[in-house]
């Protein structure tokens, strides 16, 4: 504490009502308790979230696209059939990412590696995810990919487990809470038929441990591996896709990834396939009529020339049929196109085979016919792909649909065009023919209806080593499909958890501890409105600072409780005093003495008989003669403290005692200090004051004292304060720390510039050092219990209740 400080004169001063580094440093400083204890809070809460948490591993994997559209050309094992591949289709790589993306995949996968069924074993924070390392396996064989369903599995021995936890079941059901039941049989349970089988982990080990087993709902554990997936590419020049995924079991993790890439390289292959399988299917079907119907003709040949006893007529005939070869070769190879066109002809309108892949490669001389069913076949796989995603109201389906029946109409009309041609160019070789066989028209007529039978033979023959032929480069097509992915990197990853991060979440927690109490005591400073330090009486006021009063802790005794200031005492109450002493030497009007000292304030119980007593004490002790005189005539706060009932300064202002030295009582404080108590309460405290016995006893006092100190009421009450003040020298207005509102202050600053005190200056009483500066919490509102009667004693018990909370 300054010992040496002035008083503030009147000045204008900005406020400066900004928080700085050196108040936020005293508020951690002065509450260091709370940090501490909010830190220690939020790591406890970190370190069990961490040690709850499940741990998360990455797994990720790269996927190679062969994607014509990107990038340069990869050789293949195909390339070297490209002239008998009937599979030359593109893939982008764009669409593969949503493929693997997508649901029918990842149930697929699901269903492979039996996500469904779970394994946990229960730790002291957090279960555990056991997956392949788990005691016991089990199955459900009446179980749907749709059923939910949960149990505990306790191994008890080589032989038995014990099944609980099932869930509630109906009144009507018999309630099984528990089962002992025999390792690998099929056992009937509240949750249906399961099995339960050992693993190569079941040992002692887990004898009495129970095994938290889940059975979820298929299509909802695909949907989680689905949304924790994430497809991406490299770049964006790249066709590699990067397949990462986070798991409790990094095991799992891997499984799933590398089971994912399996089954995609399945899917694309057998899309591929089925093109072939078709064609296949179409070459077998007229293999088989093909070859009845030359073993007819074989058939009939030989019985026709056993019945007419026919030998080689060739030799015959030969010179005839040189001419005719020709013919026969074009006709051969007409009729053989004719027949072809007719197969498919009839293909395109059978109505079974509507949906069915087209046979592609048949032999057709017409390239545009090959290559309109080859692009009729490519739009059909990408329509019912885009059926098994979506369904076939879908618009983009439907466009398909028609696009693919238009596409049909044409192939059918290009056909029968086809084969319209041939039947024209059929006519003129047989009429070119005919003109020739006119010239063996003397061959026997048994030769001519043998040539006739074997023209049909070769014919029939002829298709069927073409067929035969067409089923072996389809075979081969078949056997070297391939994928469109090739894995670079299966799945692989730390094993190091990426969750939770531990060391971020320590630093957080850290950091939240810190933040939480300087946000609340932060928040608490600026809601404060109560004044509570110097600072804010400077701030707000420009009437003159005579000093600060430390707070005094209250006493049982009310006579203690007023007197604070011992003329030894080193205590910081007794030398603010003596500061407010000091003070009050450099103020003076005109260059007057300041005799008469006035003491009141804004709010009641601020400490103005407080203030008094202990000033009149302080002077006192410098060899002074004081008087202390207790004008509070309506409550008497210190001739109550002193508990004193005898005559007083009402007595003389009533004109009931004449003599002042009759009311004048010696002080057991301090031999220089005398006081004058209050008396018996008037009916007019008002119009008393305003007779001029006041000035009279004031001016009698001021004769016989050096220093004469009225102890007043709260000027905003009640009009005495303003009456009395006409008889002071200086008006020391009471300010208690954490009573009075800031916005209150206004009206004290009022007073001072309208000068309706006399020589006004401002102490601030009850400050707590302890708690100086910013972070003082709390208001305390202000209570109006003075007025005329005096005494609301109700109204103070609940305003020192408020008070202390």
């Amino acid at each position: 504490m300054n010992t040496s400080q002035q008083p503030v004169t009147n000045r204008q001063r900005k406020p400066e009502n900004e928080m700085t580094i050196i108040d936020l440093l005293r508020i951690v400083y002065v509450h260091w308790y709370w940090f501490a204890l909010s830190v220690f809070l939020c790591l406890v809460l970190s370190f069990y979230y961490i040690k709850s948490t499940p741990r998360t591993y990455s797994r990720t994997a790269s996927v190679l696209i062969k994607d014509e559209g990107r990038g340069a050309k990869l050789p293949t094992e195909a390339a070297a059939f490209e002239e008998v591949n009937m599979l030359n289709s593109m893939s982008s790589v764009d669409n593969e990412v949503l493929i693997f993306k997508s649901k029918r995949l990842m149930m697929e996968v699901a269903r492979r590696l039996k996500l469904d069924i779970s394994y946990r074993r229960k730790g002291k924070l957090r279960d555990w995810e056991l997956y392949t390392h788990s005691p016991v396996q089990v199955s459900f064989p009446e179980a749907t990919e749709q059923m939910s369903l949960a149990l505990n599995i306790t191994p008890l021995s080589e032989k038995e487990v014990l099944l609980s936890g099932f869930p509630e079941q109906p009144d009507s059901v018999k309630t099984v809470e528990r089962m002992t039941v025999a390792l690998n049989d099929t056992v009937e349970t509240p949750v249906g038929k399961l099995v339960v089988t050992p693993s190569l982990y079941y040992s002692e080990n887990y004898y009495g441990i129970p095994i938290k087993v889940a059975k979820r709902n298929l299509e909802a554990v695909a949907l989680a591996c689905n949304a924790g997936l994430q497809a991406t590419l490299a770049s964006k020049t790249a066709t590699i896709i990067n397949l990462t995924l986070n798991d409790a079991s990094p095991q799992r993790a891997e499984d799933i990834i590398n089971t994912l890439i399996d089954v995609y390289n399945e899917d694309v292959v057998n899309d591929k396939n089925q093109i072939a399988i078709n064609t296949a299917n179409f070459i077998n079907d007229r293999l088989i009529i093909i070859e009845k119907e030359l073993g007819g003709v074989d058939t009939e040949i030989a019985d026709y020339k056993r019945e007419n006893q026919l030998t080689d007529i060739t030799s015959e005939s030969r010179m005839y049929l040189q001419s005719t070869s020709t013919y026969q070769q074009e006709g051969l190879s007409l009729e053989n196109q004719q027949t072809l066109s007719r197969y498919i002809r009839d293909y395109l309108t059978d109505p079974s085979k509507a949906a069915d892949l087209i046979p592609a490669n048949t032999g057709l001389s017409d390239t545009n016919i090959e290559g309109q069913i080859r692009d009729y076949n490519e739009l059909l796989l990408k329509r019912d792909k885009l059926i098994g995603n979506s369904s076939d109201r879908n618009p983009v389906v439907q466009d398909m649909n028609n696009s693919l029946a238009a596409m049909r109409q044409t192939i059918i009309r290009t056909v029968d065009n086809l084969i319209a041609g041939l039947n024209m160019k059929i006519k003129n070789v047989r009429a070119q023919e005919a003109r020739t066989s006119s010239r063996i028209a003397a061959v026997p007529t048994q030769q001519k209806y043998v040539l006739s039978v074997e023209r049909q033979q070769k014919i029939k023959e002829a298709l069927y080593l073409y067929l035969l032929n067409k089923r072996e480069e389809n075979a081969l097509s078949k056997s070297i499909t391939e994928s469109n992915a090739r894995v670079i990197d299966p799945a692989m990853g730390s094993n190091i958890p990426i969750a939770p991060k531990t060391k971020m979440i320590l630093l957080a927690s850290l950091v939240l501890g810190i933040v939480i109490p300087a946000g609340v005591l932060w928040a608490m400073a600026i809601f404060d409105t109560a004044v509570r330090t110097r600072k804010d009486i400077e701030d707000n006021l420009t009437l003159p600072f005579l000093g600060e009063i430390p707070f005094k802790e209250k006493v049982k005794k009310e006579a203690d409780q007023t007197l604070a200031v011992s003329e030894k005492g080193k205590d910081a109450i007794s030398e603010a005093f003596r500061i407010m002493r000091t003070n009050m030497d450099f103020m003076s009007i005109d260059g007057g003495k300041q005799q008469v000292i006035m003491t009141t304030s804004l709010n009641a119980d601020a400490g103005k008989t407080f203030i008094s007593s202990n000033l009149a004490v302080t002077l006192a002790m410098t060899g002074k003669k004081v008087v202390l005189v207790d004008l509070d005539i309506r409550k008497g706060t210190l001739s109550k403290r002193m508990h004193r009932k005898s005559e007083g300064v009402t007595n003389y202002l009533l004109g009931i005692v004449e003599d002042l030295r009759g009311i004048i009582h010696s002080s057991e404080f301090h031999p220089n200090l005398d006081i004058i108590y209050e008396g018996p309460v008037p009916p007019n405290p008002a119009e008393l004051l305003l007779g001029n016995r006041l000035d009279n006893l004031v001016e009698e006092l001021k004769e016989m004292y050096d220093y004469v100190i009225l102890d007043n009421v709260p000027s905003n009450m009640v009009a005495d304060a303003a009456i009395v003040n006409r008889v002071a020298d200086l008006t020391i207005y009471v300010v208690r720390a954490g009573m009075m509102d800031r916005r209150q202050l206004a009206e004290v600053e009022k007073l001072y510039t309208d000068k309706k005190f006399k020589n006004m200056a401002v102490v601030l009483n009850g400050v707590k050092y302890n708690r100086s500066g910013y972070g003082h919490y709390g208001y305390y509102g202000r209570y109006s219990y003075y007025g005329y009667g005096y005494g609301n004693d109700t109204r103070k018990k609940r305003r020192k209740i408020f008070g202390k909370f």
